[in-house]
């Protein structure tokens, strides 16, 4: 078996976790189409009782950003909310390929992007509501698109080459090859994170404090009931998957009014088909009040001003500096890759399964728990090989969790 078939049934039946019988929707650029039908014959070759495939195109999403009148912005679409409502009542799975051109809408009106982005996400949001409880099994990965690659692998001869770049950089960091079962490979990659998710569980910290030289001096409480997560998740469906793939991060919610101080942003954040740079953010009783970036400031400004709620944070994952993504110095302008090479926060949402106690409850309640609640959920990358995080017990004890950028614990 091949590399690429070996990737395609590790994302259908470890990722997503799909059983016989269960329906699945996949979620695919068109420029990927051939990728598109190898998950779905690998998902009916599982038992899938149906797959859908839902195409997206970012080129032509550009040319309605470019050239759509106004009033083509920031109104909902009756049969996008019926979709998403059938996907809920029928209980699909979802495989989500995310690969994207990094400066795709460089150019285009913010305001507009802004005002679609916000209908969009309120439309998803009974969909978004059952990803961020674990109510269905769903897998977010990535393939090579030629302007991605580009970007990427800049000194490339060709496209042909940049693809081929990519693809194997990809493999090594998914725990592809050619000799052994990638399974097998996840199964001790998950075994090995949630050993890391259960120390930290054991320790039960009342807040963890990061520094680090450029500048960082952030502590994040956390809430009582936090609960750590490793890669390997149960779905309410009763059935296991890997919500990232790759994944090397153990993570949980703070308290979405502990976080006190300063961040740096140690990694290019791609937000609204552009990239904010050199990024700092000061919290204060969690909430975000000064923020500054030598590019896109405004996409910064954006991104903490859509939503209700999302100039706190919802997650803080923790990411060894040696972990293979980090290792292999390539900065992928995806932040599902890298993220997976730092330390990241996130703003906006965190996720329920992230703290005791959260089923049945309201937003509001959730709020109150220390849960924040918000449309938006964006990482933003944090780590660096001079981070150190000290974790502070309940009885007020200190003990080193990262040290020059890796585990200590």
């Amino acid at each position: 078996m091949d590399k690429l078939q070996k990737y395609v049934k590790l994302l259908v039946n470890t990722g997503v976790g799909l059983k016989a019988g269960q329906k699945l929707v996949i979620n695919c650029p068109v420029d990927l189409a051939y990728f598109g039908r190898l998950a779905m014959k690998e998902a009916y070759d599982a038992g899938a009782a149906e797959v859908l495939i839902l195409w997206n195109d970012e080129i032509s999403g550009r040319i309605h950003y470019l050239n759509a009148p106004d009033d083509a912005f920031g109104h909902e679409i009756e049969w996008i909310k019926a979709r998403v409502k059938y996907l809920v009542d029928e209980g699909y799975c979802l495989l989500n390929v995310y690969a994207t051109d990094p400066e795709n809408l460089k150019g285009v009106n913010p305001e507009r992007v802004q005002k679609q982005q916000k209908v969009n996400q309120m439309m998803s949001k009974p969909l978004s509501d059952k990803v961020t409880s674990s109510a269905v099994q769903w897998n977010l990965a990535s393939v090579p698109t030629p302007s991605w690659a580009k970007k990427v692998f800049p000194n490339a001869k060709n496209e042909e080459e940049a693809i081929d770049l990519m693809w194997e950089a990809i493999y090594a960091a998914c725990r592809v090859d050619d000799a052994t079962d990638p399974v097998d490979n996840w199964k001790a990659h998950v075994d090995s994170l949630q050993g890391k998710a259960n120390k930290l569980m054991e320790l039960n910290f009342k807040s963890l404090h990061f520094k680090n030289s450029y500048g960082t001096d952030l502590i994040t409480e956390l809430p009582a009931g936090h609960v750590w997560v490793a890669c390997g998740e149960k779905a309410k469906t009763g059935n296991n998957f890997i919500a990232n793939i790759p994944t090397e991060e153990v993570f949980t919610a703070p308290h979405r009014e502990g976080v006190h101080g300063i961040v740096y942003g140690t990694k290019p954040l791609v937000y609204m088909g552009d990239v904010i740079d050199e990024f700092w953010v000061k919290f204060e009783k969690g909430k975000v009040v000064e923020y500054g970036a030598k590019k896109n400031e405004h996409l910064l400004k954006s991104l903490l001003e859509l939503h209700k709620n999302a100039d706190y944070l919802g997650e803080v994952a923790l990411v060894p500096y040696n972990s293979p993504i980090s290792q292999s110095g390539i900065l992928w302008y995806n932040t599902l890759y890298d993220e997976n090479a730092s330390c990241h926060l996130a703003f906006g949402r965190g996720y329920n399964y992230c703290l005791a106690g959260t089923d049945d409850k309201t937003e509001d309640e959730l709020n109150e728990m220390g849960l924040n609640q918000s449309l938006t959920h964006e990482d933003f990358m944090v780590g660096s090989p001079c981070l150190e995080i000290i974790g502070t017990t309940q009885d007020g004890k200190e003990i080193a969790v990262f040290t020059k950028g890796d585990w200590a614990i």
